[in-house]
């Protein structure tokens, strides 16, 4: 019997922590429930958070009207995830944000500066239209957890 090929053995091995045992879903407090997404899962040492809007916690209510305050809240909202997850803003590698007015960005990458005064994590920023309850941002991050 032939051995396998190295590539065959190297994707199973990638594929393994992706088995349903390591499979973790996390609610933060507040979190929507009944909604069709987590504020977390969990996948080995990765941790994959849902977008945050910058929504009062526990509530459909936004908690500014302006970019400044939204952004501000949306982190809030990011680090209660990840504190409901065992992990901080310090193990932040990737941020997704998304706005609804690209003009918006000098003023919420004021705000974001002073979440990650050193080391920033890798980001991307778009603009669109729509966001859920009409928010003018949404934050999305990965970040790693445990060992």
């Amino acid at each position: 019997m032939r051995p396998l090929p190295s590539f065959l053995v190297l994707f199973a091995s990638l594929a393994m922590p992706l088995a349903a045992q390591d499979h973790q879903v996390i609610n933060a407090p507040g979190a929507a429930v009944g909604l069709p997404f987590s504020s977390a899962v969990r996948v080995g040492h990765m941790l994959y958070l849902s977008g945050q809007i910058g929504n009062t916690p526990g509530t459909r209510q936004l908690a500014d009207t302006g970019i400044a305050g939204q952004t501000k809240q949306a982190f809030e909202n990011v680090k209660a995830v990840l504190a409901a997850a065992g992990s901080t803003l310090q193990r932040v590698v990737k941020c997704t944000v998304f706005l609804t007015d690209i003009k918006d960005y000098a003023a919420m990458n004021a705000v974001y500066a002073t979440y990650f005064p050193k080391d920033p994590p890798a980001r991307s920023t778009v603009a669109g239209t729509g966001l859920a309850l009409g928010a003018r941002i949404e934050i999305e991050c990965l970040a790693t957890v445990g060992a």
